[in-house]
């Protein structure tokens, strides 16, 4: 529910003083129209479930803001999904991401990343699944941790407990971060990418040994171990994502990479010998290395050795 229904999340966050951004939730039409009056602009309006991560647009005028509501509410864009509004305030500063486990309803995170969602290069475009990401984020300072650990996963935890929830496994935080203060933006129950792409790497523990002590609740914060290296994923795309698209074209240079790349496969399918092209996201080409401008480097390198028709990517992951 936490990841499934927006509405939910927020009432959540609400009734346990979690900071995140001011918020009403709508199912009729007129009255979501009316609330706009409510908001400052730019303003956030969200479908209530899950739509792959397009389920959420900035608006930045009125107008802009009934064309939203009109297509979710009334013309039924996310189907069931978007039979529920969230509307909420505009949070600026820097997102961040938080992975936990959670094990016996305590919160013990994993290393931090910075993900990238926007489709196009310097964050312009429509808003993705996630397109890039790199692993830690220099947003983690000390007092960010403290400020995390002590208004967001402490309450988590105890909304957790007096909900009965008894909850065992992953928990993604979206956050927005200025000042070393974080809010909280979303939920998902599970691993995110393109976020696991770069933590995985990174995780020197056994995770099958993780896994097992989350669901034996006895997962203890010194159980995960971290390389020092850091890591850099960079997303290859349909044309066309997240919006329209393509698939079905081979994919061909796979083969040639560097050993020390590590090649998610997001939307691929093996037919007639060939790996062809099988969703918006294709391939996530990572690396770790010493710094982050190494890995960087590496996975720039290594994409000019791939190809398929329409291949698209941001050149400006990890500047």
């Amino acid at each position: 529910m936490l990841e499934g229904s927006k509405s939910y999340a927020k009432d959540f966050m609400e009734k346990y003083h979690i900071p995140t951004a001011k918020y009403r939730s709508y199912e009729d039409y007129e009255e979501a129209c009316k609330a706009l009056d409510e908001f400052n602009f730019p303003l956030v309006i969200k479908a209530d479930g899950l739509c792959l991560g397009k389920g959420v647009e900035i608006v930045e005028s009125k107008e802009e803001a009934l064309r939203v509501l009109e297509d979710i509410l009334k013309h039924k864009k996310f189907g069931k999904e978007g039979d529920k509004v969230v509307i909420e305030e505009f949070l600026r500063g820097t997102e961040a991401s938080l992975l936990c486990f959670v094990s016996g309803n305590k919160l013990i995170p994993m290393e931090s990343a910075k993900d990238y969602k926007k489709a196009y290069d310097n964050d312009e475009g429509p808003n993705t699944g996630g397109v890039g990401a790199f692993s830690p984020s220099p947003l983690f300072t000390e007092g960010l941790r403290k400020n995390i650990r002590e208004e967001i996963l402490s309450r988590i935890e105890e909304g957790l407990e007096k909900e009965g929830l008894n909850y065992k496994g992953i928990l993604y935080i979206g956050l927005m971060v200025e000042e070393e203060k974080a809010k909280v933006l979303e939920f998902n129950a599970r691993f995110g990418d393109p976020e696991t792409e770069v933590l995985l790497p990174r995780l020197e523990s056994d995770i099958v040994d993780l896994f097992l002590k989350t669901i034996d609740s006895t997962l203890d914060p010194k159980d995960l171990v971290w390389k020092k290296e850091k890591s850099l994923t960079v997303v290859l795309t349909s044309e066309g994502y997240p919006l329209s698209y393509e698939k079905g074209y081979e994919i061909t240079g796979y083969d040639d990479l560097d050993e020390s790349i590590i090649l998610f496969h997001n939307g691929t399918k093996y037919e007639g010998g060939k790996l062809l092209t099988n969703g918006g996201r294709v391939l996530s080409v990572t690396a770790l290395a010493p710094t982050l401008d190494e890995a960087k480097d590496m996975v720039y390198s290594n994409i000019e050795k791939i190809n398929f028709r329409g291949m698209s990517f941001r050149k400006d992951i990890g500047k």
